[in-house]
């Protein structure tokens, strides 16, 4: 079973000390290649240096996520366009918004993405997307740009089935991490991911975040890791009432038609 992990922040400092093993764990767990996201400009550029170190294992992301919205200028968006240039950076992001946390003002993060969205559209590349509790702001504005670019990606989606259908409709791939495994608040998300057409399913991890609460021994560090994406497809698998092996398959193409990626090296 070959799997393909479609968001990981593997360039977190937790990830620092065991980086070699995390790769291991990973492989040993049948993650056969990763998308390091880029969440800012050092961030993608150090996601950048991780795929050009592991060869058709890593591929980048390269974007400003909202929370560093306020940090954006000209000189960021040349180093964007400078990094997505480079075949190993197959999209643009993570970026969107957040009204939730606001680590960032509004009128900063709409117009951080909405520069973003202008250069996935100019350049024609999938763009990889975050939206927390700014559904009527980002809808819109991803709407304006959706058939200029090739593919769409809602990444780490926990929001409503109106919200679900509204990005279905525009034909955008949907990303689903541990959080469906949260009996806190993960508990709507069961119901919502059997009615996600498969030909728009993605798995990720989104680690060092979001370990599976259902991992059984939990870790002490707490740190969730691609090793885990196994247990998050298992349990996505489960709730639609499907084949694991199957669904896997369909993901992990999923992800290659997205994102342009190549088969994983042999071993």
């Amino acid at each position: 079973m070959e799997l393909i992990d479609i968001g990981a922040n593997l360039t977190h400092e937790s990830f620092a000390h065991d980086f070699t093993q995390v790769l291991a764990r990973a492989h040993a767990a049948g993650v056969a290649q990763m998308l390091v996201t880029g969440a800012s400009r050092a961030g993608s550029r150090a996601a950048l240096e991780l795929a050009r170190a592991h060869p058709g294992v890593l591929f980048a992301s390269a974007g400003v996520h909202p929370h560093h919205a306020g940090e954006y200028d000209a000189d960021t968006e040349a180093e964007l366009r400078a990094l997505l240039a480079d075949p190993m950076v197959r999209a643009v992001g993570e970026t969107g918004l957040d009204y939730h946390r606001d680590f960032a003002p509004r009128a900063a993060q709409r117009y951080t993405f909405e520069r973003q969205l202008a250069l996935a559209a100019e350049l024609r590349r999938p763009l990889f997307l975050h939206q927390r509790e700014a559904h009527t702001d980002f809808l819109p504005m991803l709407r304006a740009v959706r058939d200029q670019v090739p593919a769409a990606v809602v990444h780490c989606f926990t929001d409503t089935r109106p919200a679900l259908r509204d990005y279905l409709d525009l034909d955008c791939h949907i990303g689903i991490t541990g959080w469906l495994c949260d009996e806190r608040r993960g508990l709507h998300l069961r119901e919502l991911v059997r009615e996600i057409p498969r030909q728009r399913l993605l798995i990720e991890t989104d680690a060092p975040y979001l370990l599976p609460r259902t991992v059984r021994p939990q870790p002490a560090h707490r740190r969730n890791e691609p090793m885990y994406l196994a247990h998050i497809l298992a349990a996505l698998a489960r709730e639609r009432g499907e084949d694991p092996v199957e669904l896997a398959a369909a993901t992990s193409a999923n992800a290659r038609a997205v994102f342009s990626l190549p088969a994983p090296p042999p071993g």
